[in-house]
C-alpha cells in the first residue's frame, strides 16, 4: 500500500508528483495483487531455477577472476537505498575502469557476460530482491543515486512504486548500450538525453498503472528477449 502523503520524503512532496499519487491511491487492489504476484512467482522461480543459478555461477567463476555476483547500491520506492543483485558480467573492479553505464562492445564485459546480458540472464538473482520487497517484476529500472539526483520533480513520481526488473522503457531501450557507444561522455548523454526519454514511458506507466497492464508488459518482455 501507499504511504500517506505526509510520510513521503520531502523531495517527493511536490505538485508534480501529487496527481500520480492521487491516481495510485485508487489502485489498492492492483497494488495488493502486484505484491502477491511478485512474492509468489519469484519464490517459485527461484526454486525451479536453482540448477540454472549453479550452472551460471560455475561458468562465471571459470571465465574470469572476481565474485559470482555483482552488488550495487540503487534507489527504489520512496527513495530507499538497497543493494541490487546480479550475476557479474564484467571484469573485477569494472566501475573503477569506466563509466557507470555500459556501452556496446564495452571491453569490461567478459565472454560469459556478453551471453548473460544478451538474454538478460544476469538479472535472474534479482528474484531475491523481489522476494525482499526491494523490487518488483515490473517497474522503473532502479538507478544509482547519482542519476536519481538528476531527476526532475515530476520524475520523482516513479519512486511511488518499487523499482522493476522490466518495463515498457526497458523494452524500447533494450539496445541502450549501442546508443551510448559513440558518445564522448556516456554519463552525460545518458542523464541529458536517454534518461528523460525513458522517463516519459515510466511516468506514463505510473499514471496508468494497473496489475493486468503490468502483466502485459511482462509478456512483451519475454517475446523481446526471445527475439534475440
Amino acid at each position: 500500500m501507499l504511504k500517506e502523503w505526509s510520510y513521503l520524503p520531502k523531495y517527493m512532496q511536490n505538485q508534480a508528483v501529487r496527481p500520480y499519487y492521487d491516481r495510485l491511491k485508487k489502485k489498492r487492489l492492483s497494488l495488493f495483487l502486484k505484491r502477491g504476484f511478485d512474492f509468489t512467482v519469484s519464490v517459485c522461480m527461484l526454486y525451479v531455477l536453482l540448477p540454472v543459478f549453479v550452472g551460471i555461477a560455475v561458468l562465471i567463476a571459470v571465465d574470469s577472476r572476481g565474485g559470482v555476483f555483482f552488488r550495487q547500491e540503487r534507489i527504489t520506492r520512496y527513495g530507499r537505498r538497497f543493494k541490487i543483485i546480479k550475476f557479474r558480467t564484467m571484469v573485477k573492479d569494472a566501475q573503477r575502469l569506466g563509466s557507470q553505464v555500459t556501452v556496446s562492445d564495452d571491453m569490461r564485459v567478459t565472454r560469459v557476460g556478453k551471453v548473460l546480458r544478451k538474454y538478460r540472464l544476469d538479472e535472474l538473482p534479482q528474484l531475491i530482491n523481489i522476494i525482499l520487497g526491494d523490487m518488483s517484476f515490473c517497474g522503473t529500472r532502479p538507478e544509482v543515486p547519482r542519476y536519481v539526483r538528476a531527476y526532475t520533480p515530476e520524475m520523482m513520481a516513479t519512486l511511488l512504486l518499487a523499482a522493476g526488473v522490466t518495463s515498457e522503457a526497458s523494452i524500447r531501450y533494450k539496445d541502450e548500450s549501442r546508443l551510448l557507444q559513440s558518445a564522448d561522455d556516456a554519463d552525460e548523454v545518458y542523464v541529458k538525453q536517454v534518461l528523460p526519454e525513458k522517463m516519459e514511458y515510466n511516468l506514463r506507466d505510473v499514471k496508468h498503472f494497473s496489475f493486468f497492464r503490468e502483466l502485459g508488459v511482462m509478456i512483451k518482455t519475454i517475446f523481446a528477449v526471445c527475439k534475440r
